[in-house]
């Protein structure tokens, strides 16, 4: 099988902080050429939120052959101060690769890459769906490959995520759904005026903690059998008044809530829209993604098998983490997400182990191959 780590190293040495465009999808593209595959790429957006380089590739199999789809993301985060080697510098020390990206996810893309190598054109058509916008807002990223998968008549059979998904060792588990996520902004306006006269002004502050305190007591759900309960968490609050002796004119805060599905996202912002009018407030939410599952079946038992005849482990199906491109690609086709273990993802210092990116690619392999032979 063709060297994943090397592979892994080409685009690590790409730098890709997101939103990413150019090299590190030349290099993409120069490994996948070779194998047969039809390459297609775009940009679209303007700043702040883009440009954003997304790539569809697709190696057709013989007419009336199943179709399967590989996909991930080539952004990265950035990589902060303080790491022991310079993090678009791949460098190997001991069993690990260091770089950003090693884990998440230049590392599973690099096993995809490794896995199609032995795999004949002739078993089916496989495609890969790849991105340069996952890590920062997801506007014009995998929604806009759907597009144009859509407009071309591209349509998989099932769709493996490579998101870094195992926890301990490489195996132990594979997300079958995600829970979804609304972030809220909250607004209480007051008026303006002096601590010493408040018959003349209108304190907004206590509105807001009234509405924080309600929003905080609430228990949304006791969760279902495949989601953890959902979560309300409060992750801003800001009046920004510099004076001591003022009464100010406006407080605002941010809540972020993870849900699972008994729940939308248009539910819940209608349920905290009702509670902060109540205390003379406004809500603006932003939906990032609804919850989904992909109940488990044939396509997860592919991967549990592929999983156990590599490592001899038997991945748990869990939807548990935050959300990944996964939630756009539901649309389209069953999709499992299943990768590297998560350690050092977005960490200083990320690293994957060397053995772990030849392990994967194989267990890519097993998959694309069982699904490519499902009829």
């Amino acid at each position: 099988m063709t060297d994943a780590s090397l592979l892994a190293e080409k685009l690590i040495a790409a730098p890709s902080v997101t939103p990413a465009t150019g090299a590190v999808f030349d290099v993409l593209e120069g490994m996948l050429v070779p194998l047969g595959f039809e390459v297609h790429r775009f940009v679209r957006g303007e700043a702040p939120d883009g440009p954003v380089e997304n790539l569809f590739a697709i190696r057709p199999g013989p007419a009336g052959s199943r179709h399967f789809a590989f996909a991930g993301h080539l952004d990265v985060v950035p990589p902060g101060e303080g790491w022991t080697s310079a993090p678009f510098a791949p460098e190997r020390r001991g069993d690990l690769l260091y770089g950003r990206g090693a884990v998440d996810m230049k590392g599973a893309i690099a096993a995809m890459v490794a896995a199609v190598a032995d795999i004949p054109a002739e078993a089916g058509t496989i495609s890969f769906i790849v991105t340069g916008d996952e890590e920062g807002p997801a506007v014009y990223g995998t929604r806009a490959l759907i597009d144009f998968m859509e407009e071309r008549g591209h349509r998989p059979d099932l769709c493996l995520v490579g998101e870094p998904t195992s926890v301990n060792r490489l195996g132990d588990m594979m997300k079958i759904g995600r829970r979804g996520s609304v972030n809220i902004w909250l607004e209480v306006d007051g008026t303006q005026g002096h601590v010493a006269y408040p018959h003349n002004a209108d304190n907004p502050i206590p509105k807001l903690v009234a509405i924080l305190a309600e929003l905080d007591a609430l228990v949304l759900d006791e969760g279902t059998e495949w989601f953890q309960p959902s979560n309300l968490e409060i992750t801003d609050l800001e009046v920004g008044n510099p004076a001591h002796n003022v009464i100010p004119a406006k407080a605002t805060a941010r809540i972020s809530i993870r849900f699972n599905d008994r729940h939308t996202g248009a539910s819940l912002s209608e349920k905290v829209a009702g509670i902060a009018a109540k205390h003379g407030g406004t809500a603006l939410p932003i939906i990032s993604g609804e919850p989904f599952l992909t109940p488990p079946g044939e396509f997860s038992q592919m991967i549990a098998d592929a999983v156990e005849a590599e490592t001899g482990l038997v991945p748990e199906a869990s939807t548990s983490g935050g959300t990944s491109d996964a939630r756009f690609l539901r649309a389209v086709c069953p999709v499992i997400e299943f990768g590297l273990c998560n350690a050092t993802m977005h960490k200083r210092d990320e690293a994957v182990a060397l053995a772990d990116l030849d392990t994967l690619g194989r267990i890519y392999a097993r998959i694309a191959a069982a699904a490519l032979g499902k009829r």
